[in-house]
C-alpha cells in the first residue's frame, strides 16, 4: 500500500466507499437550524470545498464530520463506515484550525511529532516520520525554530505537517488562511493545491472566500441557510449556477426580472449573465446589435478591470466588467453619465430557479 505521505491520486472515480458520506444530516442548536437535512457524498482523493457566508452551515457540518458535534439527525459515514456516534479520536481524520493552535514552547519538530507521541510511536519513527512531514510542506531546515520565528505563512505549513504526519484518510481545513494577508493566501492556495496533490488524501476546505474555492477545488458545496445549494466543478458553478444565490454569492453576476427580463430576454423568469459576458460601448457604437440601452451610472476603477454600473432603460441596472488593456484610468472614469449600447450572446443568459 502506498505512504499516504507521498502518494499523488486524483479524485477516484473506482465502486470503493465515498471518503465522506453524509445522509439525511441535520443539526440544532434549540430552536436555531444550523444545517438542515444535508446529503452530501466526498470521493476519496477529492479537494472538496465547502462554500458559504457566515451562519450557513458550513462549519458545523465539519465539526460534526470531525466529531466536535453530534448530529441531531441522520449519518456520517467515513470510507463507508458509520462513525455518528463515535469521538473524534476514534475517527481516521485530522482538522487544521484557522489559529494553527501550535504549542510556542515547543520547536517546530516537536510540534509536528506531538500526535504521534501522544499515541507512544516509538521516538525513531515519528522522528522520521515529523522530518517526511516538514518536507512535504517545504519546511526542511526549520525544525529547530519555535512558532514565534515563524511568519504566518510558515506556521500554517508546521500546522498542517502536524496534521499529516498523522496520515489521515480525510484532512479537514477550517479557514486555515483566513488570518493571512492577500498576498500570502493567494500564494498559499496554490502550495495547498499542490500539497494535496502530493499526499493524494481527501482535504475538505471551508471557506466564505469564493476565489479561493474557485482556485483549489476538484468540486465545491455551496451552502446557504443550513442547506447545499449547488454542488458542482468550479467551472460549472460560475458558468451555470442552480439558483440566484449561487450566481450572486460566487462571483459577481447581475440579475434579470419582472418587465426588464420580459423586455430584455424576451419571456419571463429570473436570469443571470456574468458581467465579463456584456459588451458595451458609447451610443451608436457597439457594431453589433444593441440588447439593452443605458446611462452609465457609476465607474469602479480597480486597476485590472474596470466595472461599470449602467442604469437601464428598461428598468433596473447591469453591472459591465472591462479589462483595462489599454488607455487609462482618466478614459475609464470619463464613462461616467455617458449613454450607452449593451449587447450579449443568448448563450450567456442563465436562466435561474426562481426559489433562488
Amino acid at each position: 500500500m502506498a505512504d499516504p505521505m507521498t502518494a499523488s491520486t486524483s479524485p477516484s472515480t473506482s465502486s470503493a466507499p465515498a471518503a465522506i458520506s453524509l445522509d439525511g444530516v441535520s443539526k440544532h442548536f434549540g430552536d436555531v437550524v444550523a444545517v438542515d437535512r444535508v446529503d452530501l457524498s466526498i470521493a476519496d482523493g477529492e479537494f472538496f470545498s465547502m462554500l458559504g457566508p457566515s451562519g450557513s452551515g458550513k462549519t458545523t457540518v465539519l465539526r460534526m464530520v470531525a466529531g466536535f458535534e453530534e448530529p441531531t439527525s441522520g449519518t456520517i459515514r467515513l470510507g463507508g463506515e458509520d462513525v455518528t456516534g463515535r469521538p473524534p479520536n476514534a475517527r481516521d481524520v485530522n482538522t487544521v484550525f484557522q489559529d494553527y493552535a501550535l504549542f510556542p514552547h515547543m520547536d517546530v519538530l516537536s510540534n509536528v511529532e506531538y500526535g504521534l507521541r501522544v499515541k507512544k510511536v516509538p521516538r525513531p519513527e515519528r522522528r522520521e516520520r515529523a522530518e517526511a512531514a516538514l518536507e512535504t510542506v517545504r519546511l526542511t531546515g526549520y525544525a529547530d525554530r519555535r512558532p514565534g520565528q515563524l511568519s504566518g505563512g510558515q506556521r500554517q505549513r508546521v500546522a498542517l505537517a502536524r496534521a499529516l504526519v498523522n496520515r489521515p484518510k480525510v484532512l479537514l481545513l477550517d479557514e486555515p488562511l483566513g488570518a493571512l494577508d492577500l498576498k500570502l493566501r493567494r500564494e498559499m492556495q496554490i502550495e495547498l493545491k499542490q500539497i494535496q496533490r502530493d499526499v493524494g488524501i481527501t482535504f475538505v476546505f471551508v471557506t466564505h472566500d469564493q476565489e479561493e474555492a474557485l482556485t483549489m477545488s476538484d468540486r465545491i458545496a455551496v451552502f446557504h441557510d443550513g442547506r447545499i445549494e449547488q454542488v458542482a466543478a468550479p467551472a460549472e458553478l460560475y458558468e451555470q449556477p442552480a439558483s440566484g444565490f449561487v450566481a450572486g454569492f460566487v462571483g459577481t453576476s447581475n440579475l434579470l426580472t419582472g418587465a426588464a427580463a420580459e423586455q430584455l430576454v424576451g419571456r419571463a423568469g429570473t436570469f443571470s449573465i456574468r458581467p465579463e459576458k456584456i459588451h458595451f460601448a458609447a451610443a451608436g457604437q457597439l457594431g453589433e446589435p444593441a440588447r439593452a440601452s443605458g446611462t452609465v451610472a457609476a465607474v469602479v476603477y480597480l486597476g485590472s478591470v474596470t466595472h461599470y454600473v449602467v442604469d437601464l432603460d428598461a428598468g433596473g441596472s447591469l453591472t459591465v466588467l472591462r479589462q483595462n488593456l489599454q488607455g487609462s484610468a482618466d478614459q475609464a472614469l470619463s464613462h461616467s453619465g455617458q449613454r450607452v449600447d449593451l449587447a450579449w450572446a443568448d448563450e450567456h443568459v442563465i436562466s435561474l430557479a426562481s426559489s433562488g
